[in-house]
């Protein structure tokens, strides 16, 4: 008998200590509270979350009647978008359920004066005009 166990002993060694971890393991679930199933769809955080109501983001540029406006803007993922010989006022209102956006807009038209704004839920966040040749304005709100 004293043959076979020095002959396996090795693999004796590593099945009791599979053994005793595997029971370690397994008491310890029971200690620490894993058996709540916050992992399974419909329990643990995701639950926690409020619900989040949408924004509405307009973006206006305004002018004399009869202008025109090359228009810049970052839309509420944060792509440049550009809009060329508009004809003023113009406006454009987005929706985004993301907790903060940074909205800008630049607008360049062919008159002395130009505006814009930009209201975020009906407020208004930012509002500018300007004048001279070929007016130049911009719109920012940091956090909207």
């Amino acid at each position: 008998m004293l043959g076979k166990v020095s002959r396996y002993w090795l693999l004796l060694v590593v099945l009791v200590s599979l053994a005793i971890g595997g029971f370690v393991v397994h008491r310890m679930h029971g200690v620490f509270g894993s058996d709540t199933e916050i992992t399974r769809e419909g329990s643990g955080i995701a639950n926690d979350a409020k619900p989040f109501n949408p924004k509405r983001v307009t973006y206006e540029v305004y002018g004399p009647a009869g202008a025109l406006a090359t228009i810049n803007y970052l839309d509420l993922s944060a792509n440049p978008q550009s809009i060329k010989q508009v004809p003023l006022p113009w406006t454009l209102t987005l929706t985004t359920t993301a907790p903060a956006t940074s909205p800008i807009l630049l607008a360049q038209g062919n008159s002395e004066t130009i505006g814009c704004r930009i209201t975020v839920d009906g407020k208004v966040k930012d509002e500018k005009t300007a004048s001279g040749v070929d007016a130049f304005t911009f719109c920012q709100v940091k956090s909207a």
